[in-house]
């Protein structure tokens, strides 16, 4: 199996020329996510699967290389609740991390991050406005108590 430290490896070289909506490194959203799972108790598994929570979704790493990755079951399955599908409604996208064990809790911290004032102030009021609303009827699908 990789260890936690070969995730984060793997997890950083993979979007390492991505930048997110305000141009940062992409990686820093990754690590602040697992930080964040970390602080909410979350175990290495969970860990594991916020440092890949983005990767299939952004094309970073493939499916194939998920599925065969030496990564225990409940990673890939985490990771493959947390991508999101093309032209899937929030509702559906919800139910699906719901319905995978340890998955809500990476969203949790995902949305956490994601909805960090500091990091919407960085973008253009509409978009960041667009952008809260939108983290804001995922936390109500997930039933978690507002930021």
């Amino acid at each position: 199996m990789l260890s936690l430290d070969e995730v984060e490896a793997i997890a950083r070289r993979a979007h390492a020329r991505q930048t997110d909506k305000a141009g940062r490194p992409y990686a820093e959203h990754l690590a602040a996510v697992a930080r964040g799972v970390a602080r909410r108790g979350g175990g290495t598994d969970q860990i594991a699967a916020a440092w890949l929570h983005d990767a299939i979704e952004d094309g970073a790493l493939s499916r194939a290389w998920l599925d065969a990755a030496a990564l225990p079951t409940a990673v890939r399955a985490m990771v493959l609740a947390m991508t999101k599908r093309p032209g899937e409604p929030p509702e559906e996208y919800a139910t699906r991390i719901l319905a995978v064990p340890g998955a809500s809790l990476i969203k949790e911290a995902d949305l956490g991050h994601n909805a960090d004032p500091d990091r919407l102030a960085a973008l253009d009021p509409v978009t960041a406005a667009r952008l809260t609303a939108k983290y804001a009827h995922m936390r109500g699908l997930l039933g978690l108590a507002d930021g």
